[in-house]
């Protein structure tokens, strides 16, 4: 029984065959999710090939096979390059490294006797370079890094802060929230936009857990066999 668990294969694309079943299983839930993520990725001050471009981005985030399956075909379908896209995911792979930086400013407090009751303030970004001292060519290379992914590329500097928007809203980070919301704003985001690309990542994450229903299904499909 091990033997054959080990050598099933968790994700084929012919697992996403079981989300069908799901209209007849809950169809209540299913319309509302479709209706839900229909109307977050139709045309708004965002465009479709953005919030694609976005949502493959906070799929490599939420780190769904699946989702990134799909949105890089829909984000191709609407206009995206493959270099629009390998520009969106070095945004999230810098969003992902920048979070944990921001938060080595924690264990500087932790180590601190004194150290502040409240873990999440504002100000402990102007503490986040006391590990530069501690390893600084790491350091540097980190920051050199995250420049050079949100720089201005084949991708505008404003849609690349309105990606490290939805990332930090998927990956939980304030820091990143305060830090890109404000860079996007200075980069001319309105906040109509803003708020299309955090729904973006909310349907993102929801859509992450819906498509490994496929995957529930067919362990449950298994386990009777």
């Amino acid at each position: 029984m091990e033997e054959c668990f080990l050598s099933r294969n968790l994700y084929t694309r012919d697992h996403l065959e079981h989300l069908n079943r799901i209209g007849k299983i809950t169809p209540e839930l299913q319309q509302a999710f479709q209706a839900f993520n229909r109307s977050v990725m139709k045309e708004g001050a965002l465009t479709v090939k953005e919030k694609e471009i976005i949502a493959v981005a906070v799929a490599h985030a939420t780190e769904c096979p699946y989702c990134i399956d799909i949105h890089t075909k829909q984000a191709k379908k609407a206009g995206a390059s493959l270099k629009e896209l390998v520009e969106a995911a070095f945004v999230t792979a810098s969003i992902e490294g920048g979070g944990a930086i921001a938060h080595s400013t924690h264990v500087k407090n932790a180590l601190d006797p004194e150290g502040d009751d409240i873990l999440y303030r504002r100000s402990n970004l102007s503490r986040m370079d006391h590990i530069k001292p501690l390893a600084p060519e790491a350091f540097d290379g980190a920051m050199s890094f995250f420049h050079t992914a949100g720089g201005e590329g084949t991708l505008s500097a404003k849609l690349k802060e309105l990606i490290a928007v939805a990332v930090a809203h998927t990956t939980e980070c304030p820091y990143c929230i305060d830090l890109h919301t404000q860079s996007a704003d200075k980069a001319g985001a309105s906040e109509k936009e803003l708020a299309e690309a955090i729904l973006v990542a909310s349907a993102l994450r929801a859509g992450g857990a819906y498509a490994h229903i496929a995957n529930m299904i067919a362990s449950y499909d298994e386990d009777e066999a």
